[in-house]
């Protein structure tokens, strides 16, 4: 291949997926090679229905000429239930380098719900004189009668649910079938299960739990979405011979509890070690004294295969300390905020309790504190059975958590018998941050582990107290900074079509999804609500996922038709229920809301969504809806100059928010942008240069300031340590983000115990600045998906370097600058088969080399535009390195 080659082969994002339910899956792939300009000019693309020689394909493209290996859509004949498919392709480049062939493969899940042939099954513990908290552990024994060739589950679950073959528990997945809309969108899960089978008889095991389903959640009490937990559940077995058996859930499986006496999302898990039933999913193990399930007619038009990733277990931590309180408390300090569960190993008498109490913060005196968990519990309790070295390690619920206080732990305290769970949505880590100064990378690492503790199968505004709430507003604040830390296309995806099944028939949005709160009045916030366009965009700008955008259009258009039908005026928001800029420290007294005037921010979101919607529809060849809307987005900002802007240019609302909104939504234009510009910066110098910001502004105050040729200004809110900013809460202590600027005070003392979470990502938003900004990395518009890249670093003197790396479906980016005594160097890689845009500032064209070689004579640069003190080039793929003397911008 002479250093030139694909891999990384992907379908709907990933590699070697089972289970799938998209009927025309995409293709991807990357390109490999040293050196510069590689490109690819074409590629041949095959696949196979249970054929990995390829010896009949039932796709196959030829040759096809185009640099296209993103999203190849398959055209082939129509793809069919539980069947495994293999792909390959080559591609070949300019230089008339052809790959050699790589292969990879897709199975489908069962595609249509009329094709399950199980049977719904319950067991209610109440009836049984069982405690009725108490989870059922449900058994079937059956018999293989030759050599397999393949075996397969396909289960879901109303509530959580978790299997066993023989005595093995399946894989690592937790939390399955995820939480969804459930009688809208029902996930079922496919399990590779052929090495567990064996030869005779063979025994399956089902524990099914409340989870989100049954048990308490947003502030409701149990029962939420349904009363009975309920299990259905197929195994396929395939014979070498091709016959095939199926063993389904029905009325001969029988049930029992078992030790989990109690397991609450919120509240954690109770397991009495005395009831363990040893050996229950073995095929020998005794079970004519269980009970034998029910069967209930459940629908199943709901049932779709798995889009999301899975929960899975992502690290693991021991205690760095273990410490005694003023009150006498055994405290577990792990050091590290997070979202998970405590395993450990104890040796205690039969009847001893062991109690796990979770928590964020330590109190100023060093106690535990629990007071902003409201009423969430999150402690574990484990009943000892009496023999030695037990070991405990909850299932079905889980905790936010840095400290945990131990009672009634058998015998010395010790670190070694603790091991904390991590556990988060199985993304990909994409992007990296470092740069000079310490206390910037711990926020970067705070924003890191904010989204990892978060993204739990839905994005969660928190994972401790008693919410853990998909809040839509969150969400949107922080999607680009999410991109940029890992692989969310199909995380957002799947979420976003549970925001399109929940969206309301009006075209409003919930607050929440799923939507925890419905039937109730006060949802479709501004800066909420628009969650519904501002995401599916973001997707398409990072990914160039042109599938979810056209997916998701009828929503986006239904949520900007809602806000214009929802007001009393046409071009206006002034109604409806707002949270405003929540959250701001310009709020008054006793007041979550920031000062900016509700109308004002609702109307700002409006003709923002109203402005990507547009967008949109120029991409995906709507134009007479691109028209439309673009036309609306112009009335509604006249409207809103009419309605907030004074005839001499003057924003109606004195507020740092109100001025970003303005500015980053482009709502006012020419000299009043420049007046709205300069009052800007005044308000800014007149707090003493302090965010004043919430929940709505502070994503876009950095942002703005560097597009507004004030990045001075964005890095000395960036850098700033004095409360209010972001390095204050890493400067007291803080491993995550926190909810509020001053969550602790400087005293030790605590903002509130009603609305204090420690682990809220929304201030994390400052992620995308970062990256986009100070480093540069950024995608262009029109070649999304970072087909084109824009370099654009922005050093200050705040740090003397920067390096941002970015893991696109092209391959990884790489943007690094370095200043030392007015010698700045910058290094850039950019993938195969992708082209950049770089602008290299403060620099003069005959002061600067790449590896030593003048610009005009450097392999793969081209020069675009030179300016006073600023250099546009075009780069081919390859390493790039550029030194010059700093320059004096004029």
């Amino acid at each position: 291949m002479h250093g030139f080659g694909i891999g990384d082969l992907r379908v709907e994002y990933r590699g070697n997926p089972i289970g799938i339910g998209v009927r025309i899956p995409r293709f991807s792939w990357k390109l490999f090679g040293m050196g510069r300009a590689i490109r690819q000019k074409g590629y041949h693309l095959q696949v196979s229905e249970n054929d990995p020689y390829f010896e009949n394909p039932i796709w196959d493209t030829g040759e096809i000429g185009s640099d296209q290996s993103v999203h190849i859509v398959y055209d082939g004949h129509p793809l069919r239930s539980r069947q495994v498919y293999h792909w390959r392709v080559r591609v070949w480049d300019a230089k008339g380098r052809v790959s050699d062939w790589e292969s990879s493969f897709f199975e489908m899940g069962i595609l249509d719900f009329r094709e399950w042939k199980a049977q719904w099954i319950t067991f209610d513990p109440g009836k049984h004189n069982r405690p009725c908290e108490a989870l059922p552990l449900l058994r079937k024994v059956f018999k293989v009668y030759s050599p397999l060739r393949s075996a397969r589950v396909y289960a879901t679950a109303l509530g959580l649910y978790e299997l066993e073959i023989n005595g093995k528990r399946l894989n690592d997945q937790l939390f399955t079938p995820g939480w969804t809309s459930y009688h809208k969108r029902l996930q079922t899960q496919t399990f590779n299960v052929t090495e567990y089978i064996r030869k005779g008889d063979n025994s399956i095991g089902m524990t099914l739990a409340d989870g989100w389903y049954k048990g308490r959640i947003g502030g409701h009490p149990c029962d939420f979405y349904g009363d009975r937990r309920a299990a259905l559940l197929e195994l396929h077995l395939v014979y070498k011979d091709g016959s095939e058996q199926v063993v389904v859930t029905d009325g001969s499986w029988r049930a029992e509890t078992g030790p989990i006496l109690m397991a609450s999302i919120y509240d954690g898990e109770t397991y009495d070690a005395r009831l363990e039933k040893e050996g229950w999913s073995l095929p020998e193990y005794d079970d004519q004294n269980w009970l034998f399930v029910e069967t209930t007619e459940r629908s199943k038009h709901m049932l779709i295969p798995q889009e999301n990733v899975p929960t899975v277990i992502v690290k693991e931590l021991k205690p760095e300390l273990v410490l005694r309180s003023p009150n006498g408390e055994t405290i577990l300090d792990f050091g590290q905020n997070m979202t998970g569960w405590v395993s450990y190993s104890a040796s205690g008498d039969a009847g001893a309790v062991i109690e796990l109490i979770h928590a964020e913060e330590l109190d100023s005196d060093g106690n535990l504190y629990v007071e902003n968990l409201r009423s969430a519990k999150q402690m574990t309790r484990y009943i000892c059975k009496g023999t030695r070295n037990e070991r405990y390690e909850p299932r079905f619920s889980f905790q936010g958590f840095r400290y945990v206080k131990v009672n009634g732990y058998p015998g010395d305290v010790i670190s070694e018998c603790f091991t904390a769970h991590v556990i988060s949505s199985d993304l990909e880590e994409t992007g990296a941050f470092e740069c000079s100064d310490p206390l910037v990378n711990r926020l970067q690492s705070n924003i890191v582990w904010g989204q990892r503790g978060n993204f739990l199968d839905v994005p969660t505004d928190c994972p401790q107290r008693d919410e853990r709430l998909g809040y839509t507003g969150d969400a949107q604040v922080f999607v680009r900074t999410a991109v940029h830390n890992m692989n969310v296309a199909v995380f957002f995806t799947k979420w976003l079509r549970d925001l399109k099944a929940d969206q309301l028939p009006t075209g409003g949005v919930p607050n929440t999804i799923p939507d925890t709160l419905p039937g109730w009045e006060m949802h479709s916030a501004s800066g909420w609500g628009d969650a519904a366009v501002i995401c599916p965009w973001t997707i398409y700008l990072c990914y160039g996922d042109l599938r979810l955008l056209e997916e998701q259009y009828d929503s986006m258009k239904a949520w900007v038709e809602f806000l214009r039908s929802s007001g009393e005026q046409e071009y206006l928001r002034n109604n409806g229920f707002q949270f405003g800029d929540w959250l701001a420290l310009d709020a008054p007294a006793g007041s979550y809301t920031g000062s900016t005037p509700k109308d004002f921010i609702a109307t700002a979101f409006y003709a923002y969504s109203t402005k990507l919607l547009s967008k949109s529809a120029l991409v995906l060849g709507k134009h007479e809806d691109a028209a439309m809307y673009e036309e609306l987005f112009a009335n509604i900002r006249v409207s809103f100059n009419k309605e907030f802007v004074t005839s001499t240019g003057r924003l109606v609302a004195a507020t740092q928010t109100a001025h970003v909104l303005a500015l980053h939504f482009g709502l006012v234009e020419g000299s009043i942008r420049k007046r709205v510009e300069k009052d800007f910066i005044r308000l800014i110098e007149e707090s003493e240069y302090k965010l004043t910001t919430g929940f709505l502004g502070t994503p876009y105050i950095c942002p703005t300031l560097s597009e507004i040729g004030r990045n001075d200004l964005a890095y000395r809110f960036v850098l700033s340590r004095e409360y209010p900013s972001w390095l204050y809460s890493v400067q007291n202590g803080a491993t995550t983000i926190w909810e509020h600027w001053d969550g602790r005070k400087s005293d030790g003392s605590f903002w509130s115990k009603d609305m204090n979470s420690f682990n809220h990502y929304a201030f994390g938003a400052i992620g995308e600045w970062l990256y986009r900004f100070v480093a540069g990395i950024d995608t262009s518009q029109d070649r999304p998906g970072f087909k084109h890249i824009q370099i654009k670093p922005l050093p200050n003197d705040g740090l003397s370097y920067a390096k941002a790396t970015f893991q696109s479906m092209y391959g990884e980016i790489v943007s690094g600058w370095k200043v030392v005594d007015g010698a700045v160097n910058i290094e850039v890689t950019i993938p195969p088969n992708t082209t950049a845009t770089l602008e290299l500032p403060n620099a003069l064209q005959d002061r600067v080399t790449e590896q030593g070689v003048r610009l005009d004579e450097a392999e793969g640069v081209r020069i675009i535009s030179l300016y006073d003190y600023r250099i546009i080039l075009e780069l081919e793929s390859g390493f790039y390195n550029f030194q010059y003397q700093w320059s004096a911008s004029s």
